[in-house]
């Protein structure tokens, strides 16, 4: 696939490698992108060659950032309309149960938790860090927290939401509170990301992809419930568009080093 998404399947063991190519931007997620993402999820429901995915990023430094700053997003102006390119990038969204699993080098923050939040767990190399940045923006973390709430204690949930910038979960925390399921070397979270998604391609498709389903439904009408309430807490919330942008590029300007790494 063109773009920003590549897309490897290796027909023997039934595992389909998927990694979001933008690395100079670390992979953060323009329009273009999160239309290939949910096109490349609903193709692949009719693939049955794939019975396994593993979902990653390119370059060392980030799995994903989260929606790209520079992409332009209008909205409408009633609290209850508003509109999110991220909410359809997703597998779950696009009704995908085959398993997918998270393979995370470097930063995942932000609307990178979409992905995390759908993918049905998480493998990571000690350098991997999540962290929250929307309330140092002056924006309501309002999806991203659903899903980390239904992936981590909420009390962790919580903090790194509100913590923002200030703090980043190193992997050794994120394994330590059940975010990640495994920690690797650096470098080695796609081979074992990988490893796990063969033997699960080697199992008849049709229980794993129902046990996917059970999974998923044991928490939907949560977070359908919280997910109901996001548009009109962002709405309120969000400071406007200009004062976000002010608040970002300060940020960056002396951002180096500026976090606590727990």
């Amino acid at each position: 696939m063109s773009g920003g998404l590549r897309i490897a399947a290796d027909r023997d063991t039934g595992v389909a490698v998927v990694t979001l190519d933008r690395p100079a931007r670390l992979n953060a997620i323009d329009l273009s992108l999160a239309a290939e993402l949910a096109d490349c999820w609903r193709a692949l429901r009719f693939d049955d060659t794939v019975r396994a995915v593993v979902l990653t990023g390119a370059g060392e430094r980030a799995f994903c950032t989260g929606i790209d700053r520079d992409a332009d997003v209008p909205q409408p102006t009633s609290p209850y309309m508003v509109d999110d390119p991220l909410l359809r990038i997703g597998p779950k969204a696009n009704d995908l149960w085959k398993p997918v699993i998270a393979a995370v080098r470097g930063m995942a923050c932000g609307g990178a938790f979409y992905l995390l939040g759908e993918s049905d767990f998480v493998v990571a190399d000690t350098t991997a860090a999540f962290f929250d940045p929307h309330t140092a923006y002056g924006m309501v973390s309002a999806y991203e927290s659903v899903h980390m709430a239904h992936r981590m204690p909420y009390g962790e949930a919580a903090r790194m939401a509100l913590m923002g910038t200030a703090e980043r979960v190193s992997a050794r925390r994120a394994y330590e509170i059940g975010l990640v399921s495994e920690l690797t070397e650096p470098g080695g979270a796609v081979e074992a990301a990988v490893r796990c998604a063969a033997v699960i391609a080697s199992y008849p498709p049709e229980g794993v992809q129902g046990t996917v389903r059970a999974l998923w439904a044991a928490q939907e009408a949560a977070r359908a419930h919280a997910f109901a309430q996001a548009p009109s807490l962002i709405a309120l919330g969000n400071l406007p568009a200009e004062k976000q942008a002010e608040l970002f590029a300060g940020r960056r300007a002396g951002a180096a080093g500026e976090f606590r790494l727990r």
